[in-house]
């Protein structure tokens, strides 16, 4: 245990109190997480070294969720880890398998869910250097903030065939008038006002911190009018009732008004939204969106910058964050130390930043693109570039920490 070695962060209101020897769980994850954990780590500890010039250092702390505390406590997420995370405030994971057949859904939703991680962040920037399939990658810079918690990901839905189903069927033709064919599966669909407001309300707060400009609601209010429609309102309820000072709306404009030093808020129709993030690059700042549209939305962008192997995310609520890894386990490269790292090491950068630590931050991302741009990269983008030298996971480590 390394609570000897470590302080714990604390909290003051919404500011967090980082000492210089922090202790922050990680879970190293499933499949390829271990080779990308060993590399990670390894990033971090020199960033920070080099940042504070060895005055401040991180003490890791191992917690399980997983195969491997499948193995070791006969539990997918044992209750343990659940509890580190609330009391360390935050931590970092790489990718979790989908245990098959009943019990726990998703682990990455559970722990969402449990921990009320309810905006799930995802930056997504060009580094230069990486191939891409769009002529302009460089315009692509957004933060997406996708509520976490409700939506399609609620879980509540019954199998075609079950009792459980037939009497949802029933109800909704004896009680409500409506007509589903017998032979469905059933799906609700919850999105509250309070998950959408507390996440318009977040990202609006980041943009205001981050000089963001734009702030797009993304969602299909034109065919769900009590669902996604809400949500389109709900957010901009609080962009015009808490943020008034700081906002202008799309419409607002329309009438004369000035966006001159404030925030634009606007929406667009999720179909809609797909095609103009790719034509329109750079008109887009940030999006807030639904929980299934997000998911769809920020793999699309991550696509037009090199792929999810280079899109860092976390998932934040009020009292914690959790620093993640966007991409699946790559079970058939587990162990091989060839997999690309930059997604759980871009989330480290966000981790730092979140605690205040944007030193280590700026060196981690600068040292990553100036290893990019050097073309010493890993299989995944050797592939796509000409003249490339092709690293494994562990030397790209090591070429990212040789640049800082």
């Amino acid at each position: 245990m390394p609570h000897s070695a470590g302080t714990l962060i604390a909290r003051d209101g919404d500011r967090f109190l980082v000492p210089d020897n922090p202790i922050v769980p990680f879970i190293q994850g499933d499949g390829t997480g271990p080779d990308i954990w060993c590399a990670s780590v390894r990033v971090f500890d020199a960033a920070v070294a080099k940042a504070f010039d060895n005055a401040r250092r991180v003490v890791w702390f191992e917690i399980l969720a997983g195969e491997k505390a499948k193995a070791q406590t006969n539990e997918w997420l044992p209750k343990e880890t659940i509890e580190a995370i609330r009391t360390h405030k935050v931590a970092i994971k790489g990718p979790l398998t989908t245990p098959v057949g009943g019990g726990i859904r998703s682990l990455n939703v559970t722990l969402r869910q449990v921990l009320d991680l309810y905006a799930c962040i995802r930056p997504v920037r060009y580094f230069d250097g990486t191939p891409a399939p769009v002529r302009h990658p460089e315009q692509m810079n957004v933060v997406i903030f996708r509520e976490n918690t409700e939506d399609v990901y609620a879980g509540i839905e019954w199998a075609c065939g079950t009792d459980e189903a037939a009497k949802v069927i029933e109800f909704l033709e004896r009680e409500m008038g409506q007509t589903v064919r017998p032979d469905s599966g059933i799906g609700i669909k919850p999105i509250s006002l309070t998950g959408s407001k507390r996440l318009v309300r977040m990202a609006l707060r980041y943009a205001q911190a981050n000089g963001r400009e734009t702030l797009t609601l993304v969602h299909k209010g034109n065919i769900m009018k009590f669902t996604e429609g809400a949500f389109r309102d709900w957010g901009y309820e609080v962009a015009t009732e808490e943020f008034r000072d700081d906002v202008v709306t799309e419409e607002e404009t329309w009438h004369g008004a000035s966006r001159e030093g404030k925030i634009l808020v606007n929406d667009r129709i999720a179909d809609s939204m797909f095609q103009q993030v790719l034509t329109r690059t750079a008109d887009y700042d940030m999006f807030a969106t639904p929980n299934l549209n997000g998911d769809y939305l920020s793999d699309a962008c991550a696509a037009q910058v090199g792929g999810l192997g280079m899109a860092p995310g976390a998932n934040i609520g009020d009292e914690v964050g959790l620093f993640e890894a966007t991409h699946g386990t790559a079970p058939k490269y587990a162990g091989k130390d060839v997999i690309n790292p930059s997604s759980v090491i871009l989330s480290g950068a966000m981790m730092f930043r979140h605690l205040g630590w944007g030193a280590a931050a700026d060196r981690i991302e600068t040292a990553l693109e100036r290893t990019v741009q050097q073309k010493k990269v890993t299989y995944d983008l050797a592939r796509q570039m000409d003249g490339a030298t092709k690293l494994r996971t562990s030397e790209f480590a090591d070429a990212i920490i040789a640049n800082m």
